[in-house]
């Protein structure tokens, strides 16, 4: 019962958080606007509605249920509450690639998710070739990607460095930029979404196998390694994805999972879905506060989760984790 009112109370305040993102902006929107928004010859604030704020809003809330949901994978097959499509390099990964097509192959903008999730593969493997040894574990995963990360980290700032005079359409989207999308995107990216969920929806018991140990999994005749590469693909592609979208946005994939273990427990039957929910309120709310809080300038939605994210990481590293390794 308890898990029920979790998910009736998300659902409400996901409602809630989309009504106060639409209303409130630069341009105050009121119900009538609204309504009038989806009818055929909505113009003036009705057009801001329909064809802004809207699409803005949708792709939030795919990218922060994307962001999310990748979160408790990754967490699950490294074993370890801090690990996140940003810290663990999988995002960053998918953004070189990205960055590279942007600045260098603007005709093929359009397949930038399908780059995204090359980006993320590569650095997966990377990370996963760096980790093995005698199989994987879940502590040389997470120290390799902490490395990868970085390095990968030093590869963007190369590339911006050599590019500086062409950086202006970039910069936001290595922010995090949720602003400026169309319903071709949202669109686009909603198909790419269900395909994503549908397959994570599909792990929980994968995740909960590997939670009980190498060992364990191997006595119940399942390969952990195996579980472990499906996991890491299905996650994979859903950070890619929304880094080929918006950009770098951090700490969704790390605080997400950890609130919502508290509330539904490591179960990852109800923990997935629920981390959908909840990653896509929180983003959602970020950038509401991003775009109104100095309107009508904005703050990058990246740049709120980090600041926002960076003092929980923190709490995590001085939190006792026991229970999560192996």
């Amino acid at each position: 019962m308890k898990k029920k009112g979790a998910f009736i109370f998300m659902i409400v305040g996901l409602a809630a958080a989309i009504l106060i993102s639409i209303r409130v902006g630069s341009v105050s929107v009121s119900l009538q606007d609204i309504f009038q928004a989806f009818t055929a010859d909505s113009k003036g604030t009705a057009g801001i509605v329909r064809d802004i704020r809207i699409p803005r809003i949708l792709m939030a809330v795919m990218v922060g249920a994307n962001l999310a949901v990748s979160g408790v994978l990754l967490q699950g097959v490294m074993g370890n509450p801090m690990a996140d499509p940003g810290i663990t390099g999988i995002s960053s990964g998918a953004s070189v690639v990205v960055m590279i097509v942007m600045l260098y192959l603007p005709a093929k903008a359009a397949s930038l998710p399908v780059f995204g999730f090359i980006g993320g593969v590569l650095a997966c493997i990377l990370i996963y070739s760096l980790a093995w040894k005698q199989g994987l574990s879940a502590v040389r995963i997470i120290l390799a990607g902490v490395a990868v990360n970085s390095m990968l980290g030093g590869v963007t700032s190369l590339i911006s460095l050599l590019n500086s005079e062409n950086l202006q359409g970039v910069l936001s989207w290595l922010n995090g930029e949720l602003g400026n999308k169309s319903w071709t995107q949202v669109k686009s990216m909603a198909v790419y979404t269900v395909v994503g969920l549908g397959m994570a929806f599909l792990l929980p018991r994968c995740c909960d196998l590997l939670a009980l140990g190498d060992k364990n999994t191997k006595s119940l005749g399942y390969n952990p390694n195996i579980l472990r590469i499906l996991i890491s693909a299905v996650a994979v592609f859903l950070a890619g994805i929304s880094t080929a979208y918006v950009g770098v946005i951090g700490f969704i994939g790390l605080i997400v999972p950890h609130i919502s273990r508290m509330l539904m427990g490591s179960g990852h039957k109800s923990l997935i879905p629920f981390s959908a929910l909840l990653g896509a309120v929180i983003l959602l709310l970020a950038d509401t506060v991003g775009r109104t809080v100095i309107a009508p300038y904005e703050i990058p939605v990246g740049v709120i989760t980090t600041v926002c994210g960076g003092p929980f990481f923190l709490y995590l590293l001085r939190k006792d984790t026991k229970g999560y390794g192996n």
